[in-house]
């Protein structure tokens, strides 16, 4: 009974088998047949190669959340050129709340404004980054993906400090995570009880340049891979009294690629420039002034690739596909061909050569035989 049930089992498993096995005897290989066999075994290969290097691609996510974190400080990092003495000018922030804020972290640095020939290349080379950027703007995964290095460090000039007619100001200031102004005027600030003023009573009036060269300007924890919309930005002017205004709208970003995995923030940016003129209803301080704003919503960046299991559906479908269609378009052809061959086989296309045969007349009657010849001996 045993060896019964398991016969049965078999048989029944036999018969669900989804590929039937052909004997070798019954099979026969064609020169056509082998030569579509290795187009498609090309095609295979090819489509195949190619499919790799799309699940070697990665791609940038993009998701938008709530940004719950206010309690925690914002980090401003500068790096500005201006076109006046380090002695005339002062940097400080004041924010939304009247709080003025320690400019400690920042350094003045004695500096001609004319860039070296090397940080004149990069800054070319950034500009046009911009640029690109603006027109493109899938070109910034490419540079998260990249994690682009910063500027070569700037070195110090060797000519006496007298002849340097320009100050760098640069460093990092830890600001509250609420809407302030961070500006660059006349004059070194000091408290006041309403806010904050500026020294810029012994400053001439004939010394006011405001053209500046921001090499770099960004919140939060820098991290290569992030060009700044201000970074390599360069405003002349040839007014002693001039107003640059740059609107900042900061959003907190959290990036996380194969190469970096931090936090940091991005901004966009709007400008204004006038000219002071009193006497023209044009009212206001001659300076650089940056007034941001910090957006209530979180980017989330992540970079991502293709995940395994679908790279391999995908490949066998590329080889079951082509295997498939080659031996439909084959059967196809090698149908046609046999149909065109026996019509031609069965004469279809051949001239009919009609034949006439004399046929006697239907009144003829063969003679009767004559009763009085003798009969044979």
């Amino acid at each position: 009974m045993r060896r019964l049930t398991k016969k049965k089992a078999l048989t029944l498993v036999k018969e669900l088998d989804a590929f039937p096995k052909v004997p070798e005897s019954y099979v026969e290989s064609t020169a056509s047949g082998g030569t579509v066999s290795l187009i498609a075994f090309t095609f295979m290969a090819v489509l195949a190669f190619l499919e790799f290097f799309v699940y070697r691609h990665t791609w940038m996510k993009y998701e938008y959340e709530v940004d719950r974190d206010f309690s925690s400080k914002l980090r401003i990092n500068v790096d500005i050129t201006v076109a006046m003495r380090c002695q005339y000018i002062g940097a400080d922030v004041l924010d939304l709340a009247e709080t003025m804020v320690a400019s400690d972290g920042l350094q003045y640095e004695p500096v001609n404004f004319e860039l070296p020939p090397q940080q004149r290349i990069w800054h070319m080379t950034l500009l046009h980054i911009q640029e690109r950027l603006r027109v493109e703007h899938a070109l910034q995964d490419v540079i998260f993906k990249a994690a682009i290095k910063g500027p070569p460090a700037q070195t110090k000039s060797e000519d006496s400090t007298a002849s340097l007619s320009a100050c760098r100001i640069h460093g990092h200031l830890y600001v509250n995570k609420v809407a302030g102004n961070f500006h660059i005027t006349v004059g070194k600030s000091i408290p006041h009880p309403r806010g904050h003023a500026h020294l810029a009573a012994l400053v001439a009036h004939d010394s006011y340049n405001f053209s500046h060269r921001i090499d770099h300007l960004s919140f939060g924890e820098p991290l290569p891979g992030i060009i700044s919309p201000l970074d390599g930005t360069e405003k002349i002017t040839t007014d002693s009294n001039h107003m640059f205004q740059y609107f900042i709208t900061i959003v907190p970003t959290k990036l996380n690629t194969y190469k970096v995995s931090a936090e940091t923030h991005q901004y966009s940016v709007t400008e204004r420039e006038r000219v002071i003129n009193h006497a023209a209803g044009s009212h206001g301080v001659s300076g650089i002034f940056m007034k941001y704003d910090i957006s209530s919503l979180m980017v989330k960046v992540t970079e991502q690739h293709m995940p395994l299991w679908q790279f391999l559906v995908r490949l066998c479908g590329i080889i079951g596909g082509i295997f498939s269609t080659t031996g439909m378009i084959h059967g196809l052809v090698g149908f046609l061909v046999d149909v065109v061959c026996c019509r031609f086989q069965m004469g279809i296309y051949k001239p009919v050569i009609r034949v006439r045969h004399s046929a006697p007349p239907h009144n003829h009657r063969p003679p009767l035989p004559r009763t009085d010849a003798p009969l044979p001996q």
